[in-house]
């Protein structure tokens, strides 16, 4: 069997890591790095046999590039602390790399439950995600507070779902957006990029339209509308704190 490492990286996950972990229980190891739980996530961790290396948060880029340095297996399947492997994920992983051929790894789909669905529109499904990748064959980019992992060269597609499950509640949706959006914002005025309220307006209401109307948002019920009013929210908030940074010099 080919030697296979299961990737997590680890901070107050309890909620989900007991089913993450269990998903990744084909892989001959699970390695688990985590920047400072207080909850039960180590010792969730523990019981499943996960190898566990602390390492302190420096966002998930940076992250991400520490856990390939204590990988030495061939292969890795990532996945977050609220993300499951589907069984026929599982199943297509094993037969891909099996005989993969010259690709660097494999792109999946993530299905999305919010609210009281899963998200099939609102350019959440499908949520095309290099995964599974070869060790030696992944480039880890991206803009804060998400990393982007993208083959080297290039990749195949296999069949069958990440499940996600992002938020407990509303509540949490909020704190999330609420950290996501001043790191973006700190991210893009290091980059040159300055904001105003009329750029906050226009690209709030042109996330809007394009969630809701242009990737049909509205076929999802309840859940498409929240989720662009939330998307509305977001990119308003992550224009306005880079105009609260260039007002105040970057601090």
């Amino acid at each position: 069997m080919t030697d296979i490492t299961g990737l997590v990286l680890t901070y107050n996950g309890e909620r989900l890591l007991k089913e993450c972990l269990e998903s990744l229980n084909f892989c001959n190891r699970i390695l688990v790095i985590d920047s400072g739980s207080n909850d039960s996530t180590l010792e969730i961790a523990r019981d499943k046999g996960a190898e566990i290396i602390h390492n302190d948060w420096n966002g998930a880029i940076e992250q991400h590039k520490f856990a390939l340095t204590k990988i030495g297996t061939k292969w890795v399947v990532t996945i977050d602390q609220d993300e499951i492997i589907s069984p026929e994920l599982r199943e297509s992983i094993l037969k891909a790399i099996e005989n993969p051929g010259e690709v660097d790894g494999f792109y999946c789909s993530r299905c999305t439950w919010y609210f009281d669905r899963f998200i099939r529109h609102s350019g959440w499904y499908p949520d095309k995600l290099f995964r599974i990748y070869r060790h030696d064959g992944i480039k880890i980019g991206g803009i804060r507070p998400h990393e982007e992992l993208r083959p080297i060269n290039k990749a195949g597609e296999i069949s069958g779902d990440i499940i996600h499950y992002p938020y407990k509640n509303f509540a949490n949706h909020l704190e999330k957006i609420n950290d996501y959006t001043q790191d973006a914002a700190e991210d893009l005025y290091s980059r040159g990029k300055r904001g105003s309220t009329g750029k906050a307006v226009r690209h709030a209401f042109g996330k809007f339209l394009k969630q809701y109307i242009l990737q049909k948002g509205f076929l999802d019920g309840q859940a498409g509308l929240i989720i662009a009013i939330h998307g509305f929210f977001y990119t308003f908030q992550k224009y306005i704190r880079l105009a609260e940074l260039d007002k105040d010099g970057g601090k």
